[in-house]
């Protein structure tokens, strides 16, 4: 079978099973009507009344449906057979592909990210727009360049779709977004007609494709006039007038093998009217898109600012500074409202930072985010927010601040060293059989104490705590765990732990306060939290006191408190009794 064989069958049965679908659709119900016609799922968008379809959306289906068929009979016409070079070759394979994606791709492509859509247009795009330079005979340069530069402007637009979802900054105006493609289409109708190869019907196709950006406006303004409550028959009536930009590809792309005809030679006072329309089509798309030196070029990030991790100032490079700061002051982490109006622009938010930053006192702030427009004015603005924008000017008096993660932890590890540095063995010549000696870290806001506990049980250690404001010991006690008390206002302890065979002699002298209470270990292990990279427990790693394993123990906390700190030391050993000794208070 021959190729025009081929292409008959698949026009015929393309037709015809379009024609069928639509008399099945309006035969089974709404849904199948709107798929049958329109070749895309409803998606609910269709439904403006209870009971289904409204009676024009109906209507214009039943029109659209023959009107499309009509349609896909000119677009599926057999290609003219003729001499191509390889370019023209080119740029029919990839007008038939745009054809394709018009009428089947864009379905599948829909499924991939929104990225992979854009930059397939885009790269669609470029390869015919060159294709349409080196194809059409323009029979003039200035046309021909003056096509390249609309062209580029246009690909310059189509290209701000993939920044914009790549989450990058734009260039040019949105206005272009409407007047470059019809800029395009008329020039590449124009060099259509200079070529000679086409058809009058295809440059009439080339033309209307153009007027239909015209009427979007109008269009819209009369339906909304007509049905205020709204209606799917505009959507039904755009897809199908859209089409007609798919039949004049399909129409440039099938007589591209057609014989020149003479071109039509213009009048001296045509030519110089040729000119100055070049000239324009040229100039004008360039003076919309470079805008004035003093126009400000704003930037919202608004869109990205989740910032559920805050880096520290020392690990960023200059110029990753602002972006941070405007991520947190966006931020609307925890379902606050962010520290800006959402309506301000990123160099707006810059400048109120900096003006932030030589306030003298939180009222200033206040009145400066108040004047701002915000709606937490009353916050403030804290230091470790401002660093970012300011650094000189929190790092006189917050230093801190200015670090790296890196040098953060070697400054916290320095601390915590100094800190287990300043504490002593109470009893250095009893040795326990494990044993260790560190600074216990308190939470700063009033941390009752710390627990000695079996952590694979850690439900126990809630109940130990509420029990320890109610014993008289200061020891909480629930079975597995047991909440120790400090007895100063402290921030920290100095913390002894000692596991032995048997119980020790008291030896009460010297502290004051010593008491023994019982304890359980279920797991066969008794230890104290540790810091781990927090901010609270011990500053150093502690032993498990449970020497024996499962069973019972008994722990003996000896406290001694002056003015300037607080050490305790705790001695843990196997023991069956249950009763809460106090053997000094």
């Amino acid at each position: 079978m021959s190729s025009a064989g081929l292409w008959r069958i698949i026009r015929y049965g393309a037709v015809g099973l379009a024609l069928a679908a639509a008399v099945a659709g309006l035969l089974l119900g709404d849904e199948w009507l709107w798929l049958a016609v329109e070749w895309s799922p409803p998606s609910g968008v269709w439904l403006y009344t209870d009971a289904g379809l409204d009676t024009p959306t109906t209507v214009t289906l039943i029109v659209a449906a023959a009107v499309k068929a009509a349609l896909l009979w000119l677009i599926l016409r057999t290609p003219r057979q003729g001499t191509l070079d390889r370019r023209a070759k080119a740029l029919r394979a990839l007008l038939y592909l745009m054809v394709a994606n018009a009428l089947v791709l864009w379905m599948p492509i829909g499924l991939l990210p929104d990225v992979v859509d854009a930059v397939f247009s885009l790269v669609l795009w470029a390869a015919v727009y060159v294709l349409y330079l080196l194809v059409i005979r323009w029979r003039s340069s200035g046309l021909r360049a003056a096509a390249g530069v609309v062209f580029a402007v246009d690909l310059a637009l189509t290209a701000n779709g993939v920044l914009d979802r790549l989450d990058l900054p734009e260039f040019g105006p949105s206005a272009l977004l409407v007047v470059s493609p019809v800029v395009a289409t008329v020039l590449t109708v124009v060099g259509q007609w200079r070529d000679g190869r086409w058809s009058r019907g295809t440059l009439v196709l080339g033309w209307s494709s153009m007027g239909l950006y015209a009427l979007i406006f109008p269009f819209d303004w009369l339906v909304d006039e007509i049905f205020p409550d709204g209606t799917a028959a505009t959507t039904v009536v755009w897809n199908t007038i859209a089409l007609v930009t798919t039949v004049w590809y399909a129409a440039t792309a099938r007589e591209l093998a057609a014989e020149s005809r003479p071109a039509a030679g213009p009048s001296p006072a045509r030519r110089r009217l040729n000119r100055v329309l070049v000239a324009a089509v040229t100039v004008l798309p360039l003076t919309v898109l470079i805008q004035p030196e003093r126009t400000a070029h704003l930037t919202y990030s608004g869109g990205s600012s989740d910032c559920y991790h805050r880096p520290a100032f020392g690990d960023l490079e200059p110029e990753e500074r602002d972006a941070v700061f405007l991520c947190r002051a966006r931020s609307t982490e925890g379902g606050v409202a962010p520290m800006f109006p959402d309506t301000m622009s990123d160099q707006a938010i810059l400048a109120y930072g900096r003006v932030l930053c030589r306030t003298e006192d939180r009222d200033e702030q206040q009145e400066i985010l108040a004047r701002a427009g915000s709606v937490r004015s009353t916050w403030g603005v804290d230091a470790w927010d401002l660093v970012y924008v300011c650094p000189e000017t929190v790092g006189a008096t917050r230093p801190d601040l200015l670090r790296s993660t890196a040098e953060t932890q070697v400054d916290h590890a320095d601390y915590i060293a100094e800190a287990n540095a300043r504490c002593r063995d109470p009893w250095p010549r009893t040795k326990g059989v494990v044993q260790a000696t560190a600074n216990y870290f308190l939470f700063v806001d009033g941390d009752p104490g710390y627990l000695v506990y079996d952590p694979e049980l850690e439900q126990a250690a809630e109940e130990a705590t509420d029990r320890s404001y109610d014993d008289s010991t200061g020891i909480g006690v629930a079975g597995t765990a047991a909440l120790v008390g400090h007895v100063a206002d402290v921030s920290d302890v100095c913390l002894t732990v000692k596991a032995f065979r048997a119980a020790p002699p008291p030896r009460t002298a010297g502290w004051d306060q010593v008491s023994e209470v019982p304890l359980i270990s279920r797991s066969g292990r008794l230890s104290v939290p540790e810091m781990d990279g927090g901010e609270v427990g011990a500053g150093a790693p502690m032993p498990n006191l449970a020497i024996k394993g499962k069973g019972r123990y008994r722990l003996r906390v000896y406290i001694r408190a002056n003015d300037a700190e607080e050490e305790h030391l705790v001695v843990v050993f196997p023991g069956a009794s249950r009763k809460k000794l106090k053997l000094k208070s």
